[in-house]
């Protein structure tokens, strides 16, 4: 999933996952459910819920740092670059911040779509190394690497999403601060 140009950005994810749940809505019970004669929604409203979370948390972090930002856009896949643009010149932590909420939020969103791919190339955080699995019964990232096991007394790392999100905003953040 990208825009063509190689990317594969939060806003695309989220985009997807609304699209997605649109097109394929959830046949059985939802966790939020209406009790009336009409026909159900035309959408999971857990999955609504979840992407009104989702913008709520990046808005509410944008506004945090810079309570003078802008008038939210129009389309919710693009409150990630709304968010960027009144968080350019904050300090290099709350951007650190942002990065972390969108990268987790990328995460979050291609997993909820069915994509458990998305974490297959990222680095475990204990072994530096590629090869984590998703495991869908545990909401979390697990290395399957036999080496890193090792180091953690023969079980496997398992990793929430925010940690790998985390880690990857650190070292994104370590390498712009060595190019420049």
């Amino acid at each position: 999933m990208g825009t063509g140009d190689g990317t594969d950005t939060a806003a695309d994810r989220l985009h997807e996952l609304a699209t997605y749940f649109l097109e394929h809505p959830v046949p059985g019970p939802s966790a939020r459910t209406t009790h009336s004669t009409t026909p159900s929604a035309p959408m999971n409203l857990g999955m609504l819920d979840y992407i009104q979370a989702s913008v709520t948390e990046v808005v509410q972090h944008t506004r945090t740092v810079n309570p003078d930002a802008g008038p939210l856009p129009e389309h919710v896949a693009d409150v990630y670059d709304w968010c960027r643009q009144y968080t350019a010149h904050a300090p290099a932590i709350d951007q650190q911040r942002a990065r972390a909420i969108e990268i987790r939020h990328r995460l979050e969103h291609a997993v909820r779509a069915g994509d458990a791919r998305i974490v297959r190339p990222i680095h475990c955080p204990a072994c530096r190394r590629v090869g984590l699995k998703w495991q869908p019964g545990l909401w979390r990232a697990v290395c399957l690497n036999v080496h890193c096991a090792r180091t953690n007394g023969g079980v496997h790392h398992q990793w929430k999403l925010a940690r790998l999100a985390y880690e990857q905003a650190a070292v994104e953040r370590i390498r712009q601060d060595c190019a420049t």
